[in-house]
């Protein structure tokens, strides 16, 4: 009988385990998809404002 309770007791410990990387899991999936890798980086000192790119639909050189 003891054997049974230990056996109940250690897949209950995995189910627990398994279930808390899981949930640790998603919430680092959470924070990835947050993060945005795609930030501009800052300019270096005494590069101008302007790169040449234009806004879409403005027509400043016609």
């Amino acid at each position: 009988m003891e054997t049974l309770v230990l056996i109940a007791a250690i897949i209950l410990a995995i189910g627990i385990g398994v279930l808390l990387i899981r949930l640790l899991n998603a919430q680092h999936d959470a924070r990835i998809a947050a993060h945005r890798y795609s930030d501009p980086l800052p300019r270096p000192p005494g590069q101008p404002d302007d790169t040449g790119r234009r806004a879409p639909g403005t027509h400043a050189g016609r």
